[in-house]
């Protein structure tokens, strides 16, 4: 990993430009361009909320809060890993032409994930001033378990990556996946109203580490439990090591099946 690491800051300035390349190419065509990350979570935010607090009747103070603090991390992860699955046959002609580590797709892949996650906090200041939620210094902390997020995304898209171009239905079976998984994550509703049995199933899932990590200095205005980031590095940073690890593994064979 260390030496695959090292082979891509070799190639930085290309990584940076795949990140720019990445986010242009992605909203040329569309009338809003790159308002559509700030748009996206907000329309959501409706739907769920009037689903949720008002029809289902969720009772969580400042629901639009509670959700869109965790939406925007998920909805981050979600497209980061959607991406990568078809990064590496997006960028054929490149891998098949010149030398690159092809690990820097999926990576610029994921980073330009990263900067929609960032512009998309701006409707959620938004949403927090128009409901009266406070601000909180605690929010200062917010770039760690953006970090520790990405890291985890990295992961699973470098595991993602190379399977998608062996196996074309990877991408059909990871969509479903996807939608369990965020069912399976505390988006919605609060660890506290699952029974026991269902909590203790729930926090063996990551990324509702990762979402607590990231929603408590915004819903709560306070640093995460000790537990809870000890358990999103460990599953952002130990796993990291395993996602490429097979990315590696697989790598040479890709320049043949893209």
């Amino acid at each position: 990993m260390l030496d695959s690491l090292r082979e891509v800051m070799r190639y930085r300035s290309l990584l940076r430009d795949l990140v720019a390349r990445d986010l242009k190419v992605r909203y040329k065509r569309s009338a809003l361009g790159i308002l559509w990350t700030m748009l996206n979570p907000l329309l959501l935010m409706v739907i769920f909320t009037i689903v949720f607090a008002h029809i289902l009747r969720v009772t969580v103070e400042h629901f639009t809060v509670y959700f869109l603090s965790a939406f925007v991390l998920w909805n981050f992860f979600a497209q980061a890993t959607s991406w990568s699955t078809g990064c590496l046959l997006g960028y054929a002609p490149l891998i098949k032409k010149i030398y690159v580590p092809k690990s820097i797709f999926v990576i610029a892949t994921v980073l330009a994930g990263t900067v929609n996650l960032i512009i998309s906090l701006v409707p959620l200041v938004i949403i927090m001033l128009c409901v009266g939620h406070p601000f909180s210094l605690a929010m200062a902390f917010l770039p760690v378990p953006i970090l520790l997020a990405t890291l985890f995304s990295l992961r699973l898209s470098l595991a993602l990556a190379p399977l998608c171009v062996m196996f074309a239905d990877t991408v059909q079976i990871y969509g479903v996946i996807l939608t369990a998984w965020m069912y399976l994550t505390p988006i919605i509703y609060p660890l506290s109203a699952l029974p026991d049995h269902y909590r203790r199933l729930i926090l063996l899932n990551p990324m509702t580490h990762l979402v607590e990590a990231f929603r408590t200095p915004i819903y709560q205005g306070a640093l995460p439990s000790s537990h809870v980031m000890i358990t999103a590095t460990v599953a952002a940073i130990g796993t990291l090591v395993i996602g490429w690890a097979i990315f590696d593994r697989y790598s040479d064979r890709i320049a043949y099946l893209v």
